[in-house]
């Protein structure tokens, strides 16, 4: 058999053109603006080493929560990769798209809306099994608080965002490809871009309040101090609340969210209640490392220049004849096409992923650096360190593969070690081992 050619028409060299032009400028802005050496150039020499800042019982229990929680945490990702591809990559999408959409008249709208949903609905239930699984190890291991009901509530709310933000993306992409047939990638690209800084600038005020309750902390020495670091490093926030995070689970942590006017700092109830003053006011220097260096516009820009450059990727594709033939359609602005799109938005996140994850942990080491810079203490930055992964039961010892391809954050004793590193280039006293 003749291997199939890709027939793309010569009007597509333009959107080669540009599909190269955004893959470079992507490429470009990652490596230049990615902090590869967050000290600089200094080398690292502190050994990391879980054994020196944690005790045997504490690796024992991190290890024994790992090896509970990778099976349903694999199978879900495995799973909902799988089924997104057996609905694209064969005619059962487009079948599913179209008898969903038959009850409400069938037109290109319904099969948009509906389809889309029903499409989206049949992968998340087919990774429900191993989410609530996985909640169950949680609950068993002593990290979630909530009940079937609550996590029920949860997961509803969860797929009504997601579901939301999946319809406007469609029905831009579908109405633009019927009212443009050669030319819809354009201005899809541009609106995609558009979308990912609007998402991320109304996502604190919109999104964040479906999920928690935010109080305003109580006026006191912590919250005096907070404001004061904040103003010292320059970065003003509007407001600090306190998010009720010990409704879903025993965790810690805080973070800074917003942009300009909204921003403001959040710290989970559980941080108030189980860290120290000292150890509350480190975690939000870290978080102000973020704000000060614009980590997530920067991120926010870069989301906004790879969907770009994904939806270009995208229009190459579903132009190739065999592809759509496969997916059970024979344009790709019949909206039978969606769970194609769908299929093929699964396979980029999944290459992209181990990227994201590389610039992700430099940024937060980053942020480390400056929450060290900001309150010259690494004595209680290390501590600090220590407490969060005992009481998130973080992974102190990973699979390198898992650790390259999934972890967004250095590890606690790397963490540490960094912290030691830091100590030892300002002539600072290094962190005891932490482990008693």
């Amino acid at each position: 058999m003749r291997a199939a050619k890709l027939d793309w028409p010569p009007s597509d060299a333009v959107l080669v053109a540009v599909l190269v032009v955004l893959g470079s400028a992507l490429v470009a802005v990652i490596l230049l603006t990615t902090p590869w050496q967050p000290l600089g150039k200094a080398a690292q020499q502190a050994t990391v080493s879980a054994a020196r800042d944690f005790t045997p019982a504490e690796i024992a229990r991190s290890q024994a929560y790992r090896q509970a929680i990778v099976p349903p945490a694999y199978l879900a990702l495995g799973v909902g990769l799988a089924t997104a591809l057996l609905l694209g990559l064969t005619p059962l999408g487009a079948r599913l798209v179209e008898l969903a959409a038959r009850p409400f008249g069938g037109g290109w709208l319904a099969e948009v809306v509906v389809g889309g949903v029903a499409v989206a609905l049949v992968t998340r239930l087919a990774q429900i099994p191993f989410n609530a699984w996985a909640e169950a190890v949680r609950r068993r291991h002593g990290l979630s608080t909530q009940t079937w009901g609550t996590w029920t509530l949860d997961q509803l709310k969860g797929f009504a965002v997601g579901a939301v933000l999946l319809l406007l993306v469609l029905l831009g992409l579908y109405g633009l490809a019927r009212l443009s047939p050669r030319l819809w990638w354009a201005p899809a690209a541009v609106g995609g871009a558009v979308l990912v800084v609007a998402v991320s600038f109304l996502y604190p005020l919109l999104v964040e309040p479906v999920f928690n309750k935010f109080a305003p902390m109580p006026a006191g020495p912590l919250r005096d101090s907070l404001v004061r670091l904040a103003e010292r490093d320059g970065v003003p926030v509007r407001e600090v609340l306190v998010a009720d995070a010990s409704r879903r689970t025993t965790a810690l942590n805080a973070y800074v969210s917003g942009f300009g006017s909204t921003r403001r700092i959040v710290v989970y109830d559980t941080t108030l209640k189980s860290a120290s003053p000292d150890e509350t006011r480190l975690i939000v220097a870290h978080e102000l490392g973020h704000a000060k260096r614009g980590d997530v516009l920067h991120g926010t820009l870069i989301g906004a220049l790879g969907l770009a450059f994904g939806v270009c990727l995208l229009a190459l594709l579903v132009s190739w004849t065999p592809l759509l033939r496969r997916a059970g359609v024979e344009r790709f602005a019949d909206p039978r096409s969606l769970a194609l799109v769908l299929a093929l938005a699964a396979i980029f996140a999944q290459v992209a992923g181990p990227v994201q994850m590389l610039v992700s942990r430099r940024i937060e080491a980053r942020a480390d650096v400056h929450a060290l810079d900001l309150t010259r203490d690494p004595a209680t930055f290390a501590r600090m360190q220590r407490q969060l992964a005992v009481s998130n039961i973080a992974t102190l010892r990973p699979n390198p593969l898992e650790f390259a391809l999934f972890a967004s954050h250095p590890t606690a004793p790397m963490r540490i070690a960094l912290a030691r590193d830091w100590a030892r280039l300002h002539g600072l006293p290094e962190p005891p081992p932490q482990a008693r």
